[in-house]
């Protein structure tokens, strides 16, 4: 009776740390926020998306979410959702993403539509989940899956779209498909929630070889698969990638597992790239992995806000072990790119770790230039990495002005000492710039650190201190 008792004791204690655990993540103050105004591109010319390679790499004030990467025609093509707004996941419309080098990228509007001037789908106007692109014999084709949780297929003569005449895949159901050609050509579809499933796809493209069908590739029990299905192989692994719920209770994370057969038995190896700490909000991610020019890389997202919508795609370089696993990357604001310059004119949008209450989220009144907002007493906020060249004499920063505060900017970490202090005057939403002398900086690629201090008011009512435009050194 006496073990007995300690047994429930145990649990109930495990089952409480394990509740503390879930409001740490979510319980961070948060101040009065604004409704974005995030604008829908209506059009189809291309833009110029990015520049240098830094996270992330969608433009500001343009949030895509689950990005798919494939290799096509010499390009680097990302298909992407669409968030427009806090509320929901995703819209009836899809953009995508291109690029020669990963350093420079085009942004491409409306590549696909369930809804509006661009309509496609003709049997339903819902929204459009996460997509994925391939190619064969010259014709391209984008698969879909929408809201109501049906799954299709549409086909163009660009990767780049537009992609027409979206027709419905049989009577499955599901989300997120995946599509992945092997050696031999034959291709393999994948879909699902919690529990993969996959089969052949017929040489049409656009039709299953039910037959094939196979259920239960990975599953949330075994291999802590939530959703996101995306599959490539390497050196005869195959390797099947997906949301990942190993850590925190959330599919914040992009896990993977490994095996010599397309569909299985597969094994659990890890995850590559976890987005929490990129917003307070945080709580899915969605990605893919792709060699490109000779160097392989993980794509996945973040949300901002203070939410776990509005999300933005991002990119890191990954490497390999001999015996074929990932070693797990952080998240960075350098992505793909060199460390940035600290003598560029760095967004503060590029943060890639927020603790204590900091968020992106859109300039009051802009809808194409993104601030870091949610500065409270005893938060901090990281860029990764930034490259410091020597004889560096002033740091000069563009700040909102709110309740006012203390900005302190150290290297490496954020509880080394600072090597330049601003003091942020009190107002009432005016952008100032202030500068300020900084000492001992150390020379190289350093992470960035803000740690910020003011007026903490209640935990009700937390005191908003400032708003980050961007800053640099000189």
């Amino acid at each position: 009776m006496i073990r007995d008792n300690r047994h429930s004791i145990v649990i109930a204690a495990l089952s409480l740390l394990a509740s503390l655990a879930i409001l740490a993540v979510d319980c961070t103050p948060k101040p009065e926020s604004r409704e974005p105004d995030v604008k829908y591109h209506e059009g189809r010319e291309t833009l110029v998306a990015g520049e240098f390679g830094y996270n992330p790499i969608s433009p500001m004030g343009v949030y895509m979410a689950d990005p798919s990467a494939k290799v096509i025609d010499g390009k680097l093509y990302v298909a992407c959702s669409l968030d427009l707004t806090m509320d929901t996941w995703c819209t009836p419309y899809h953009h995508m993403l291109s690029t020669e080098d990963v350093l420079h990228w085009t942004l491409h509007p409306n590549t696909f539509a369930a809804k509006g001037p661009y309509d496609e789908v003709s049997y339903s106007d819902a929204a459009l989940y996460a997509p994925d692109i391939a190619d064969k014999d010259g014709k391209y084709y984008l698969y879909y899956d929408l809201s109501e949780w049906t799954e299709g297929v549409a086909v163009a003569d660009s990767p780049a779209g537009p992609y027409r005449d979206g027709r419905q895949i049989g009577d499955i159901r599901g989300i997120d498909p995946c599509v992945f050609i092997d050696d031999d050509g034959q291709a393999y579809y994948f879909w699902d929630q919690f529990s993969a499933q996959g089969a052949k796809l017929n040489d049409d493209m656009v039709t299953l070889d039910m037959s094939t069908l196979h259920q239960g590739i990975v599953t949330e029990d075994e291999h802590f698969f939530h959703e996101g299905s995306f599959v490539f192989k390497r050196n005869s692994w195959y390797y099947y990638v997906y949301a990942d719920v190993s850590r925190q209770n959330m599919p914040s994370c992009i896990g993977y597992s490994m095996s010599r057969n397309v569909f299985g038995p597969y094994e659990y190896k890890g995850v590559i790239v976890d987005s929490a700490g990129c917003d307070p909000d945080v709580w899915n991610n969605h990605g893919s992995v792709v060699e490109f020019n000779g160097q392989w890389y993980v794509l996945y997202h973040r949300s901002t806000h203070h939410g776990s919508k509005l999300r933005k795609a991002c990119i890191e370089p990954i490497t390999f072990n001999e015996d074929g696993t990932i070693n797990e990357v952080e998240m960075t604001s350098q992505g793909a790119g060199k460390p940035i310059p600290a003598t560029s004119t760095i967004d503060a949008a590029r943060a890639c770790l927020v603790n204590g209450g900091p968020y992106v989220q859109l300039m009051e009144g802009r809808s194409d230039r993104e601030v870091l907002s949610g500065v409270l007493d005893g938060s901090k906020a990281a860029w990764k990495y930034v490259d410091f060249p020597a004889g560096l004499k002033k740091f000069t920063i563009r700040v909102r002005t709110l309740a006012g505060g203390r900005i302190d900017v150290h290297q490496d970490q954020s509880f080394y000492g600072a090597v330049a202090s601003v003091d942020v005057p009190a107002g009432k939403g005016e952008w100032l710039t202030l500068e300020c002398d900084v000492d001992d900086v150390k020379e190289g690629p350093q992470a960035l650190w803000f740690t910020f201090s003011g007026d903490w008011g209640s935990w009700r009512s937390p005191v908003e201190l400032f708003e980050i435009d961007w800053f640099r050194f000189e």
